[in-house]
């Protein structure tokens, strides 16, 4: 009994010593890279109407409006 505890014991022990934090590196954007990254296409706002059609959807939902420029009650009436 006290021999399988005190290889299960070992064992948690070596395994913890293998599991220690990660080292994450920063991912960094390479000079030739930027300019994927800036395409149009990468925009969040590339399309006005259904920017406008889910905040009116948001803020319909909430009943609250604010900080967005959409007026109204809630009701999604406006």
């Amino acid at each position: 009994m006290k021999k399988t505890f005190l290889i299960a014991l070992c064992l948690c022990a070596v395994t913890s010593l293998f599991t220690g934090c990660a080292n994450f590196q920063t991912v960094r954007v390479q000079p030739w890279e930027r300019g994927t990254l800036a395409d149009y296409t990468m925009s969040p706002d590339r399309d006005p109407l259904g920017n406008q059609l889910a905040e009116h959807i948001y803020f319909s939902r909430e009943a609250a409006t604010g900080g967005a420029g959409v007026g109204g009650a809630g009701c999604g009436c406006n």
